[in-house]
């Protein structure tokens, strides 16, 4: 797990332009999907190019994560709270993301073809994620009883009538929180991206790429969802 406490190596803000950069990052999501798509219908495409095709996708998702994890480094109780996503999208996060044992899901629904050999190893991986998964939620549930605690509750409750130790009491508690926060979202944001990375070291080239065809559409589709569902919403005045 990362050092939490992570140095702003430039002034501008992430967490401000998060918005727009999520909003850019599935634009060019869309035109890897098309790709991914336009190959999966060829039998014999050559296996270098569908290995680039692979390098470039999962570049796209580096970047992501590298731009999340800045944007938590900055203000980590915005990026649980992803005002840049759908009502719909917040629903399906774990930990600001997605679950790491969805990748299993997708493998079922997309991979139809595993040897028994990689479908043994898919499930001795799945075992150890859900493991490391129930982990992290132990320390996530730890983190909200310290938030619910007596003493962070009074001091909260008495916001506007602090007294200067109590201010400062205050300060230090949000302040371990954020530590706390900050440490749980690297411990999953980690998981999400080595759970991919294994699966992908048990499947073929084409097995990958019908994978990540698989979870970018979901990606996707979700995103269109919740677009849809919020614009069906009664605005409130």
């Amino acid at each position: 797990m990362s050092n939490p406490s992570r140095p702003m190596p430039h002034s501008v803000s992430v967490i401000e332009n998060f918005a727009d950069f999520y909003e850019s990052w599935l634009t060019t999501q869309r035109g890897f999907l098309e790709q991914l798509l336009h190959v999966s219908q060829i039998a014999d495409y050559k296996e270098e190019r569908q290995l680039g095709l692979i390098k470039q996708v999962l570049a796209h998702y580096q970047l992501y994560h590298e731009e999340i994890s800045k944007a938590a480094g900055e203000d980590v109780f915005r990026v649980f709270s992803a005002p840049w996503l759908t009502s719909y999208e917040r629903t399906l996060l774990w930990i600001s993301g997605f679950k790491p044992s969805i990748v299993f899901r997708l493998v079922d629904g997309a991979v139809k073809d595993l040897t028994p050999v990689q479908a043994a190893s898919v499930e001795e991986l799945k075992t150890d994620v859900k493991r490391k998964e129930r982990d992290l939620a132990e320390a996530m549930a730890s983190l909200q009883e310290t938030v619910a605690a007596p003493p962070i509750v009074g001091l909260a409750r008495r916001a506007g009538r602090l007294v200067d130790g109590e201010i400062c009491e205050m300060e230090n508690a949000i302040e371990e929180l954020k530590i706390g926060m900050l440490g749980v979202f690297d411990g999953a944001d980690s998981l999400r991206g080595t759970t991919m990375k294994r699966v992908m070291e048990i499947l073929r080239t084409d097995q990958t790429l019908r994978l990540l065809t698989a979870a970018t559409e979901f990606q996707q589709r979700i995103r269109q969802w919740g677009i849809q569902r919020d614009s069906q919403r009664p605005r409130t005045i």
